[in-house]
């Protein structure tokens, strides 16, 4: 931390008392931002460029057994414009994904670890399908295993793309926005 501090050409207080514990205070001083700087920051940031695609025509298929995490999932999915289906499942979700016309979901948001059905064996007999419109959906990963080897094995798995958990909002809906306008070429 000091070595950053002393980059930065700051200083570092600390003040301390038996029993009241210890206050450390950080001076530092930053160079105030340019106007076209904070106007370029805001022109990449725009919402219009974050969500390339109107979400409200979307079906999304959402396999989670956990139900606080559904819950949550469903919600931000909802709020972004999604139309949502669940599955608590594999096993429903490929039952789900067979009884529905092709084209009936435009994407799959699968989690890994599950009962009965796990989210790489589901992906696997979604890409085994005959009907390779079906086999094709995107399907994105969306899991608790966050490392890179997690997410290497969800790519392996036959999987289009991975999302941590807890969900980070933005993450998610870029993600989406990505497979999905990948998806439309």
């Amino acid at each position: 931390m000091k070595s950053i501090v002393d980059l930065m050409d700051g200083t570092i207080d600390v003040q301390t008392a038996t029993g009241e514990g210890t206050t450390f205070i950080l001076h530092m001083k930053f160079k105030l931002a340019e106007e076209s700087d904070i106007k370029k920051l805001e022109e990449e940031s725009s919402p219009e460029q974050a969500a390339e695609i109107d979400f409200s025509q979307k079906r999304l298929l959402l396999v989670e057994d956990n139900e606080i995490n559904l819950e949550i999932a469903n919600m931000i999915l909802t709020q972004a414009g999604f139309m949502v289906e669940t599955a608590e499942n594999g096993k429903i979700a490929i039952d789900r994904f067979k009884e529905e016309e092709v084209g009936h979901f435009d994407a799959v948001l699968m989690d890994i670890q599950m009962p009965v059905m796990d989210g790489f064996t589901a992906t696997k007999i979604i890409r085994g399908l005959d009907d390779k419109r079906l086999a094709g959906i995107p399907i994105i990963a969306m899991t608790a295993n966050a490392f890179k080897e997690d997410e290497e094995a969800a790519i392996a798995a036959g999987m289009t793309a991975h999302v941590a958990k807890p969900i980070d909002v933005a993450k998610l809906i870029q993600t989406m926005s990505q497979v999905l306008t990948k998806n439309k070429q």
